[in-house]
């Protein structure tokens, strides 16, 4: 399964409407945790995300809406006594703040926490998932911006599997060793396949426009990027470090976006469509205006 739990979605304080950041990326067996903010192991609750399923934990700057509820959630961890270990990301520069949120309170500390603190640009980790990459953004303090890429496989075609025999386990045994023999003929993998694009996640947090978050966005499946304001307070964004949603929408549309997700909202707005609307005269993709507590899939694969 691949889906994105939507844990938060308001910027800078909750509102009655919104809590604060949270984002849960469920990807096969792995689950990242992004951004979380403060009330997010209440909304974990509410969203049915066990404190188990998360192996890694992405925060992209020491703002409080991104970070106040890393405290909670790491003393979950523990508490539920996860089996297996759990790999924090954020940058380096922010050590200090990390150490601070980790040992916030008392607790007896169980579960493993491997910190992995981002120093520059980079592939920050290679697993069955695929590829972690970090990218630089631009705000007012030192943030990055994170990607994730499956490596492109292979589809099996099934009206050549049946042309050449191949059948029932057959099929397993081609995909392992790459050729077999049938009724006395080699049947090679390439004979009954078609190269499958990997599919790409990324993620987008408090950032003026810049390179980086065209590199982030570049191919995406499913981008998750901020848009805290309307175009119509473009001023206020440039200055904020900050992107409006016709900004966004622009960079899903030049960097071939499949699936769109506006967040990251100013608590001044309290009609979401104004965010569709705006982003769907630049963007003509699929485009989602994220809610607390929503489920977003990732597209199929191609």
């Amino acid at each position: 399964m691949r889906e994105l739990v939507v844990l938060g979605t308001g910027s800078q304080v909750a509102s009655r409407e919104r809590s604060q950041n949270g984002y849960f990326l469920r990807w096969d067996t792995e689950g990242f945790l992004f951004d979380p903010g403060e009330g997010t192991q209440r909304q974990m609750l509410y969203a049915g995300v066990a404190a188990s399923s998360i192996t890694r934990l992405c925060v992209t700057h020491f703002h409080g809406d991104h970070c106040l509820g890393v405290p909670g959630v790491i003393q979950r961890l523990s508490l539920d006594n996860v089996p297996h270990p759990v790999h924090a990301h954020y940058p380096a520069s922010g050590q200090d703040y990390f150490t601070r949120l980790r040992y916030a309170a008392s607790f007896f500390e169980r579960a493993e926490l491997r910190e992995e603190p981002i120093e520059e640009d980079g592939l920050l980790s290679v697993g069955p998932f695929g590829q972690l990459w970090a990218r630089r953004l631009e705000h007012s303090i030192e943030s990055f911006g994170y990607q994730l890429i499956e490596p492109d496989g292979l589809r099996m075609l099934p009206d050549q599997l049946a042309q050449y025999g191949v059948i029932g386990p057959a099929v397993g045994r081609l995909q392992q060793a790459g050729l077999i023999e049938v009724d006395g003929r080699t049947v090679t993998v390439d004979q009954v396949t078609e190269p499958r694009p990997g599919q790409r996640f990324a993620f987008v947090m408090d950032t003026r426009l810049c390179d980086g978050v065209f590199r982030l966005a570049d191919s995406a499946d499913l981008l998750v990027i901020e848009s805290t304001y309307l175009s119509s307070e473009s001023t206020l964004a440039r200055r904020f470090g900050h992107l409006t949603a016709r900004q966004a929408a622009r960079v899903a549309q030049e960097c071939g976006v499949r699936k769109l997700v506006l967040t990251h909202f100013s608590q001044r707005y309290t009609e979401p469509e104004r965010f569709h609307e705006e982003a769907a005269a630049e963007f003509d993709g699929e485009i989602v205006v994220a809610a607390d507590l929503t489920r977003i899939s990732v597209p199929s694969r191609r």
